[in-house]
């Protein structure tokens, strides 16, 4: 029986951050042929053997490694998506809004429809670091007993196989195009200085600062016109910056006149 998908497969790419082992590559390809997904993004490979990781991704999978896209950096092989999920199994005070597999599906179903979503998992060994989440909108958790380690291709496999479920029911809610990763680090990168420059954040360490910024506007998924006017009303508080400095400077010479 053919099965009718409600969210968009073909919306979704899996994004392996510096995957350590071919082996891996490959039970990570076949695992999105499983699930219907079509994208496999690998970024700084340590080895990308194909013929090993061919033997593990078999005959049925040679498809996605064939297509898979290759990058040297993070920052540009997220660019083109508008709403990235970093996964995680370590908490902290940057990592407090996580959510899980079931509920991170159902999430994402209505995204899916206009938007790029990027699956993005880290290195075998340690994960995604803080600097490599930042550019998460969320972040997802696989609820494990005692031991929390998961086999690269098992954690793919969970969270696919959520979102593969999850997309055989209607969607709830329309939600338009969202803003891509570039445009939104454009616009941290402007209003960060413009905070600076106001003395909102501290200039000595502003990624710090833009931190409580950057989870505020995740939880609001800005649209492109959004990110449009938040820059628009930077260039005015640097134009009004610059007009009461140049005036303050006037009217100092002509009291020095005076």
């Amino acid at each position: 029986m053919k099965i009718e998908h409600r969210a968009k497969l073909e919306n979704f790419t899996v994004v392996l951050h510096r995957p350590h082992f071919p082996e891996n590559i490959g039970s990570v390809a076949r695992a999105c042929k499983n699930m219907g997904i079509k994208n496999l993004v690998i970024v700084d490979p340590l080895d990308c053997d194909l013929t090993r990781i061919l033997k593990m991704a078999t005959h049925s999978s040679e498809d996605i490694v064939s297509d898979m896209e290759v990058y040297d950096n993070l920052e540009d092989a997220l660019a083109p998506f508008n709403y990235i999920v970093g996964t995680t199994a370590r908490r902290g005070s940057q990592r407090r809004t996580i959510t899980n597999p079931r509920k991170l599906a159902q999430d994402l179903i209505n995204i899916s429809h206009n938007n790029k979503i990027g699956l993005l998992f880290g290195p075998e060994n340690r994960g995604l670091a803080n600097r490599e989440l930042k550019y998460c909108h969320s972040l997802v958790t696989i609820p494990t007993a005692e031991f929390s380690s998961l086999n690269l291709a098992q954690a793919v496999m969970i969270i696919l196989y959520e979102i593969f479920t999850a997309s055989m029911k209607p969607p709830k809610e329309f939600v338009p195009r969202l803003a891509t990763s570039i445009e939104l680090e454009k616009m941290y990168e402007h209003l960060s200085h413009t905070l600076a420059k106001i003395h909102f954040i501290n200039p000595e360490n502003p990624e710090y600062w833009m931190m409580n910024i950057r989870r505020f506007f995740n939880r609001i998924k800005l649209q492109a016109r959004d990110v449009k006017v938040i820059r628009g009303i930077c260039r005015q508080i640097e134009w009004y910056c610059e007009e009461r400095v140049e005036r303050m400077l006037k009217e100092k010479l002509s009291h020095q006149r005076e």
